[in-house]
């Protein structure tokens, strides 16, 4: 099988098309935007509106995993630590851990919650437990995301939750390499949370956060 047609048959997985004598220049997806590109030489294989801003929805929390992880590997939090639950993570819509409010949450368990239920509420336990509120937590995310070159995303929450000053490019130049950065923290549970870096993003048409 040549190299073409295997890139055109991961192509067709991705993008949900028919492979048979298709090219990349062929392919149409009904997502607003997506990007493939091949990870170890940056060549951009499919591209729609990729420059555009959109909503990136609960994708925000691969960089609010980011921090979690680099503030476990810095020694400043280990996964025994437990965090206070708020009213305000209590009560936050959206996708749920169902943690109880003024209990208190080993951060294993929260990252569990965030990573395998999309947990709004574990984010914001983390947040708040770690930088003391989701202001200050998301002040790190941003200036994370600019020391990493994704300098067209900003975040105004840890949870993507819906906001006008909350947003991310499907593509930047260096952006395909940064998921394999993500700080292992030397647990198997930071190494499972890594996304692929090769993608198609959509905007959700609904607040999952």
């Amino acid at each position: 099988m040549t190299r073409n047609r295997i890139t055109a048959l991961l192509l067709a997985f991705l993008l949900g098309m028919p492979a048979a004598g298709a090219s990349a220049q062929d392919f149409q997806t009904e997502a607003k935007a997506a990007i493939v590109v091949d990870f170890d030489t940056q060549a951009v294989l499919y591209a729609k509106d990729a420059d555009r801003r959109l909503p990136p929805a609960s994708m925000s929390k691969i960089m609010t995993m980011y921090v979690v992880f680099e503030q476990i590997k810095a020694g400043k939090l280990a996964l025994t630590d437990e965090l206070p639950v708020s009213r305000n993570a209590w009560q936050m819509g959206g996708s749920k851990m169902f943690v109880k409010v003024d209990t208190r949450v080993k951060v294993e368990d929260l990252i569990r919650g965030v990573i395998v239920q999309s947990g709004n509420d574990a984010c914001l336990v983390l947040a708040e437990g770690i930088s003391g509120s989701e202001e200050a937590f998301v002040k790190l995310m941003n200036e994370r995301a600019k020391a990493l070159g994704l300098t067209d995303s900003r975040f105004a929450n840890v949870t993507g939750w819906p906001h006008p000053d909350h947003y991310q490019r499907v593509y930047r130049p260096q952006s395909a390499r940064i998921t394999a950065s993500i700080p292992s923290a030397n647990t198997p549970m930071a190494a499972s949370s890594r996304a692929t870096a090769t993608r198609c993003s959509t905007s959700p048409s609904a607040p999952t956060g």
